[in-house]
């Protein structure tokens, strides 16, 4: 089976039987108990972060993500379907997750649940039986940029931040850190202007050329953030996997970490 990154409601109704093919539910546990896609496991969206402060987005240990695969019974022939209720923040997120672990076999439902409900879709309240897998998990830190990586590239006119924060925590008038504003050099695009308002992907050719306005070309190494690698889940999957970039990478640690830490520079304009 082969599917392209980003997929609609019918195309995955049309594949839905399919065995190879595993469905992660990244909503909320009362929403996955109302009404979930048929055959899709659940996974609370904080399983894929550790949760530990100053910076709660950093990947979980390595043994803690191979528990995790294993128990939904990801296998390397299986083709991941990932949706949220969040605007696919969780789901890029969690495919920036199966990057890292070498499972390149997955798509992000374009419009989470709402365009599956929207669609006149039947959901289910049942929840499948699992039978769990044995992975060897190695990870690619290639897709990780650490708050060391930026603080050496600040000057680097080849290595850009972007940031996919609201205009008002970049300017630093919304503060959820210790310290408010942007790391000085970064891009400001928020991850909202990336969808329309049924909060599905703009098209490929709108996408590209939000990023070129910004200067964010293929030609660079990007990095993006947000407060605590949720929101650039997304724009991370739209750059590597609609636009194809070369070189994006995500800083989990994300402002939560920047923000909060005394040793770093940073930018309210």
């Amino acid at each position: 089976m082969t599917l392209p990154a980003l997929i609609d409601a019918s195309t995955l109704q049309r594949h839905i039987n399919d065995p190879k093919l595993l469905i992660i539910d990244l909503c909320g546990s009362e929403s996955y108990a109302e009404g979930h896609i048929p055959g899709a496991v659940h996974v609370p969206p904080t399983q894929l972060s550790s949760g530990q402060k100053p910076a709660p987005g950093q990947l979980p240990a390595q043994e803690t993500l191979q528990h995790l695969f294993e128990s939904i019974g990801l296998a390397p022939d299986r083709h991941v379907v990932v949706y949220d209720d969040a605007g696919g923040s969780w789901a890029g997120r969690m495919i920036w997750t199966l990057d890292i672990i070498g499972h390149k076999k997955s798509s992000l439902l374009d419009g989470g649940l709402a365009a599956w409900q929207n669609a006149g879709l039947p959901v289910s309240t049942e929840t499948p039986a699992v039978t769990p897998s044995r992975l060897q998990l190695t990870l690619d830190s290639s897709l990780i940029a650490d708050k060391q990586e930026i603080l050496d590239n600040l000057d680097n006119p080849d290595y850009c931040i972007w940031d996919a924060r609201s205009p008002e925590e970049y300017r630093g008038e919304k503060v959820q850190a210790a310290r408010g504003g942007h790391i000085p050099g970064a891009v400001n695009l928020e991850w909202t202007e990336l969808m329309d308002e049924q909060k599905r992907l703009l098209p490929v050719e709108q996408l590209q050329a939000l990023l070129d306005a910004k200067g964010l070309g293929k030609n660079r190494t990007i990095a993006t953030h947000c407060q605590t690698h949720r929101r650039s889940g997304l724009t991370w999957f739209v750059a590597r996997k609609l636009l194809n970039y070369p070189a994006i990478k995500a800083y989990p640690g994300s402002w939560s970490e920047w923000g909060n830490s005394e040793d770093v520079p940073i930018e309210n304009n």
